[in-house]
């Protein structure tokens, strides 16, 4: 699944577009970082604009288990500066993030809400200064409408993921047909269905979305 925003259906919420993009930096002039819709072990969307460096170091090093503002958006719902995050930081994993202009940040994730499970989060930071509470805010409430942006979709029937299902299990529409003991035509009506609520140009662009979603 690829790590990139893919087909939301209104392009302002889409976090690759360029005004998206802009607004965050400007509030989080040092980077930030946003996962949307945190599945059993991977986003569907992420986003990583912090400094390249870092990123390299972090990586290297596997900090994310022991970072304590990770844990945090794990962990809690709402917003929280990093300064008022009192988990234990073994690593002193932010004392090194300082060196790379990550003094101050704030925290902010969208807890789970209804039967999907699944949250976003993001982590923005500055380094001349605390974030003011107005930023804070407004952080919150751009993050909240990516989130309900890409909410996963509830009208697609059970005969529809069963299709794609089969597609992602390789089988062919001929043997998906055979199985099921429909037509294949049926099949690619199915499929058309589901391509059309999913926001998918094609058959694997949807079983993607659908597996990204966890519908199958």
């Amino acid at each position: 699944m690829p790590r990139l925003v893919q087909n939301y259906q209104q392009e302002d919420c889409t976090m690759t577009g360029a005004k998206q993009e802009g607004e965050f930096s400007f509030l989080a002039p040092a980077g930030y970082y946003i996962a949307l819709r945190v599945g059993f072990a991977f986003p569907l969307a992420e986003h990583n604009a912090l400094p390249k460096r870092w990123v390299e170091r972090y990586t290297h090093q596997g900090y994310m288990p022991y970072d304590p503002i990770m844990r945090w958006l794990y962990d809690n719902s709402g917003a929280a500066r990093w300064s008022e995050i009192t988990l234990q930081d073994p690593r002193g994993i932010l004392l090194q993030a300082r060196r790379h202009g990550l003094v101050y940040g704030v925290a902010i994730s969208c807890a789970p809400m209804g039967a999907e499970g699944q949250r976003s989060f993001g982590s923005f930071a500055r380094s001349d200064r605390e974030f003011e509470s107005g930023e804070i805010a407004t952080l919150e409430a751009k993050l909240r409408r990516l989130h309900e942006a890409t909410a996963p979709p509830t009208n697609l029937t059970r005969a529809e993921l069963e299709a794609l299902a089969m597609v992602r299990d390789g089988l062919l529409l001929k043997q998906i047909a055979a199985r099921l003991g429909v037509s294949e035509g049926a099949i690619k009506q199915r499929l058309r269905s589901a391509k059309n609520k999913l926001g998918a140009n094609t058959s694997s662009q949807a079983v993607s979305a659908a597996v990204g979603y966890g519908l199958i």
